[in-house]
């Protein structure tokens, strides 16, 4: 497959149109399915690093709340208002609009290291091929927050089920996912080799 920002650019632009263009109704019965799924492959995580989802995102309106349970602690990411390495926040239920529109948790900023404390880290993806690459929205804060989680913590990207694709262009930088959540797939472990 080709590589490089121009193909990876190109690829983010058609899937995005299409998430906009997904009924509210489907997006609400993937984001049942999808914390359903989340919420079995998370049990014994003592902490998880996670994401809000836009209203168009994979989970929309159900996470970060369903993966809150005793005995779990959730990190949700902070963007800084300069720069692309992103904080973290422990998620206490109380979210407030951030850099880009985002929602993003309101109590102390933890340093970008905090992601390494994660059992599991589950990511944002336009897309997941079936070796694990994974297409983010190009911004490169993963990029940069991905190397600094432990090595064997599962990185689990949620997506709907037409984004699950057989392979995507990956650069250098590019960290492969341990595990897709699909509505109608459920949890996957994906290939550990790279």
């Amino acid at each position: 497959m080709p590589t490089g920002p121009e193909v990876k650019s190109e690829l983010r632009a058609r899937l995005l149109a299409r998430r906009r263009q997904r009924p509210a109704a489907e997006r609400a019965s993937a984001a049942a399915a999808l914390t359903r799924a989340l919420q079995a492959g998370l049990a014994g995580a003592a902490t998880v690093a996670a994401f809000v989802p836009d209203e168009t995102e994979p989970g929309a309106g159900a996470l970060p709340g369903a993966l809150s349970r005793p005995g779990t602690r959730v990190l949700l990411p902070v963007v800084p208002d300069t720069g692309r390495e992103l904080r973290w926040a422990v998620d206490t239920g109380r979210l407030a609009p951030g850099r880009f529109g985002l929602l993003e948790p309101t109590g102390p900023r933890l340093e970008p290291a905090a992601i390494g404390e994660a059992d599991v880290v589950v990511v944002p993806a336009l897309a997941v091929a079936r070796d694990g690459a994974r297409l983010g929205r190009g911004g490169g804060y993963y990029d940069r927050a991905l190397p600094l989680a432990r090595d064997d913590a599962v990185l689990v990207a949620l997506v709907f089920d037409d984004e699950l694709v057989d392979a995507l262009p990956v650069e250098r930088h590019d960290r492969r996912v341990t595990a897709v959540v699909t509505p109608s797939g459920g949890w996957q472990a994906l290939p550990t080799s790279q």
